[in-house]
């Protein structure tokens, strides 16, 4: 056998496991079934616009008016064609083969971190299982937070890759993160990657203090240049994407407010209270450790043999009720289940911290705690307000508590570079030994306090219980809930306890040297999948899987739907059968008033505080809402009421009142007629100059042609009008056009579009037209063809060099 081959075949081997395990936990995959994921059938709505126009035109639309009367599609769905790191995600992604691939990909990613920080492959493999099964990322992964798992499936191999560039191999370690990173920011998930900075951000810190220590300065100065090539050609080959989403991201609900109201809450990007709105609970932390320590996810109920299904038999009331109440009972609004990083994984990462020292174990622990502390939000309001008003760009972000994806990442690191040191020898069996008491006292010792004293330390009634149950509900079924949801902690806790005692008892077994290295890992890998496998399938199991066909097909349309789609204009719809404004199935069929998406515009959502939510028929006949979906609560179907008031798609006003700021603005729209008052901002002074608005009761203005992109309209009028569009004023790409000519245009009633037009017959047209999309694609493809040419051609350096290492050796010993 050749060397190379031989020396190759465990990373080969270990290449081949992921991918079987990752079909293996994802079986129905291979029966033709595909996951039904809530998520991803908001995303089909929210982009069936962009997607239809794609496929009959080949080209992005670049904006949707499907949802929130019209936003740009960056953080929706747009395909960079120049940038070629696509072509690598499909490969690694196994041709879109989801979501086996997500798995796989973090396996693999795992994989190569663990190689950075210098393990063999079999602890590499085993380091990988304790890195990629967290419940948290099975979680994502059924609920459909697609692009989030692929983000932090890229954020592991970029860690290992900036690991590689300090520690061995700078070239390749730059190249590949150059690679990894530019994979990274493709995955569209920014949150992930500001989070992943943190991790990167402790670890150059160490490494910056162990080189002062090993006076190896230089070379710390060297890497760190030679990194920002890696910086510069990841960032490059995604900047359209980066450069568009930054941009419109100031216009956002991530961006700063003109409105005074409510200052203490605000911040430079989200409102405080928005920001924290998924704070973990301090004492929820403890479910990295014990997954059902406050009762798991709010989607599965208590069970149906249980204290509270017995205590609704007695009342006379169907056991099943007990179904609808949500076992999880901790302080957040809502959650799909615990981060449960493992019983094992816990076990091993407390003794891996006796384990490890110097600035390793340091930069591990303050990136672990600071996870901890920030996940708590809310719960722990002074820190996390210091976060929001000081550290740049984290008011950007909302559910804080995804930050433990650091803590996910940490706790495995720091287990598997303890158990390195103890496996190559370098702890001494006396302080192993001593480690281990230590850890199998405190991670013992934790599970069972839990298990002793974890029914009375909580009420396990939430606030949630409070406002879902009414209050004589809740006192004749509170004890039963509460021993209900005590009696899953106990079990959990019992179920960590005997992990953590079969942990131990394996850590004393190679201390002891009674089973060989060999097998300790492989006996790890199998004690960590029984751990995380059962819990993980809680989570994500049979009743989440659909047939293919189904999950294509995200929504059915109504006899509302289909008796609206009977009408070819181009009109908006408010869907009251759904909550209109957290929902994107309307958008699937009609263009919505309301919506899914986490970045709406800053002043829709402020539309929609102030006057939307509060029925003000004002503003929904200016943008044109001309059908309103009504559930008949009597013969429990969907009626359509049609607005009589829907001002059409475009119309002139006889009447301006200037304003002098936005406060005036979105205060004038209570009580107006927008059919003949356009309210407007003194700041569009300019684009008003020499106008004077007059009655021409014969002008009229109509649209005739749509694409999302490209609004045409025709107007007849004998005198200057100041016509206004129940279109959505963005002026970061979109230009009009009056009979070919660009012509100034201004924004009208806090949201909306308007224009001076001319006397006459004229075609007015709006053109979606950003030009850093167009500048973006010749950086797009440089940076990325210089990505993929300096990854493959610094790998196949490396493979020659190991050819001719060979041959020279061969010749040597010949």
């Amino acid at each position: 056998m050749h060397p190379i081959l031989k020396k190759s075949l465990p990373h080969i081997a270990a290449i081949l496991f992921f991918l079987v395990l990752s079909y293996v936990l994802f079986a129905p995959q291979l029966q033709g079934m595909q996951l039904q994921q809530s998520d991803n059938q908001q995303f089909q709505g929210m982009s069936k616009e962009l997607n239809d126009y794609r496929a009959r035109t080949g080209e992005e639309a670049l904006w949707t008016n499907s949802m929130f009367g019209g936003m740009p599609s960056y953080l929706i769905s747009t395909v960079y064609k120049t940038n070629y790191i696509r072509y690598v995600d499909n490969f690694l992604q196994l041709g879109q083969s989801r979501p086996a691939s997500f798995l796989f990909i973090m396996l693999l990613g795992s994989y190569i971190l663990m190689l950075a920080f210098g393990m063999n492959p079999w602890l590499g493999v085993v380091g990988s299982l304790a890195l990629s099964l967290s419940s948290y990322y099975f979680i994502i992964i059924a609920v459909g937070h697609n692009s989030k798992m692929i983000a932090i499936a890229y954020l592991v191999p970029l860690i290992g890759s900036i690991i590689l560039a300090y520690r061995k191999k700078l070239w390749l370690g730059v190249a590949l993160a150059s690679l990894f990173l530019g994979l990274e920011l493709y995955a569209g998930h920014p949150q992930i990657t500001y989070y992943g900075a943190f991790i990167i951000f402790f670890f150059i810190v160490a490494e910056a203090i162990r080189s002062y220590h090993e006076k190896i300065l230089k070379h710390f100065a060297k890497v760190s240049a030679a990194l920002c090539i890696a910086l510069v050609l990841g960032i490059g080959a995604n900047f359209s994407h980066l450069y568009l989403v930054w941009d419109y991201g100031k216009d956002s609900i991530r961006g700063k407010s003109e409105l005074t109201h409510n200052a203490e809450n605000k911040t430079s990007g989200l409102d405080k209270d928005y920001a924290l709105s998924w704070s973990y609970g301090i004492a929820e932390t403890f479910d990295l450790f014990i997954p059902n320590l406050m009762g798991g996810s709010s989607t599965i109920g208590l069970k149906s043999d249980g204290e509270t299904a017995k205590t609704l038999t007695t009342m006379g009331q169907p056991a099943e009720i007990a179904a609808q109440i949500p076992s999880y009972w901790g302080p957040q609004p809502s959650t799909s289940g615990p981060v449960y990083v493992g019983a094992v994984v816990v076990f091993f990462f407390v003794l891996g911290l006796f384990f490890i020292q110097g600035v390793t174990r340091w930069w591990l622990v303050c990136a672990t705690v600071l996870s901890f502390l920030l996940a708590w939000g809310s719960n722990f309001l002074g820190f996390s307000e210091f976060f929001l008003q000081h550290v740049p760009m984290y008011n950007k972000f909302r559910t804080v508590s995804m930050i433990l994806v650091i803590a996910e990442i940490t706790i495995p690191i720091v287990a598997l570079l303890g158990l390195r040191n103890l496996l190559e020898g370098e702890i001494s069996k006396e302080r192993a030994l001593k480690g281990l008491k230590w850890a199998a006292g405190i991670a013992g010792g934790i599970a069972l306090f839990f298990v002793l004293m974890g029914g009375s330390l909580f009420s396990f009634i939430s606030e949630n219980d409070k406002q879902m149950l009414p209050q004589e509900a809740l006192n004749m079924l509170g004890s039963a809930i509460a021993a209900d949801r005590a009696s899953l902690l106990t079990a959990d806790a019992w179920r960590t306890f005997i992990f953590v005692a079969l942990s131990a008892g394996l850590a004393w077994l190679v201390i002891a040297k009674k089973i060989k290295p060999t097998y300790f890992m492989l006996a790890l890998g199998v004690l960590i999948l029984v751990d995380m496998v059962p819990v993980n399938h809680r989570y994500l199991n049979k009743d989440n899987w659909v047939p293919e066909a189904q999950a294509q097909v995200p929504f059915t349309p109504t006899p509302a739907d289909l008796q609206i789609m009977k009408d070819p204009g181009n009109y908006r719809v408010l869907n009251l059968s759904v909550s209109p404004f957290n929902d994107a199935s309307t958008s699937y069929f009609h263009k919505s008033v309301g919506g899914y998406h986490g970045a709406k515009m800053r002043r829709y959502q402020e539309l929609i505080d102030f006057h939307l939510s509060q029925n003000n028929m004002a503003a929904f006949n200016m943008l044109n809402t001309k059908y309103i979906i009504v559930p008949n609560q009597k013969t429990q179907t969907l009626e359509v009421q049609q607005n009589p008031g829907a001002l059409g798609n475009a119309w002139f006003v006889n009447s301006i009142k200037v304003v002098p700021n936005a406060d005036a603005e979105i205060e004038a729209l209570k009580g107006f007629d927008p059919r003949h008052l356009a309210v407007v901002d003194k700041r569009f002074d300019k684009e008003l100059a020499g106008f004077t608005s007059n009655a021409d009761t014969t002008a009229k203005i109509e649209l005739v042609k749509y694409e999302p992109n490209h609004l045409t309209y025709k107007s007849n009028n004998k005198s200057a009008q100041l016509a206004v569009f129940s279109e959505i004023y963005y002026n970061k790409g979109w230009n009009a056009y009056v009979n070919g000519k660009l012509a100034p245009y201004l924004r009208a009633n806090y949201v909306l579009r308007a224009m001076v037009v001319p006397a006459g017959d004229n075609t007015v047209e709006f053109k979606f037209e950003p030009k850093m999309f167009k500048v973006g694609k010749s950086i797009d493809l440089v940076s990325s063809l210089s990505i993929l040419l300096l990854a493959f051609g610094l790998i196949g350096y490396e493979l020659f060099k190991l050819l001719r290492d060979q041959k020279l050796d061969s010749k040597t010993n010949g």
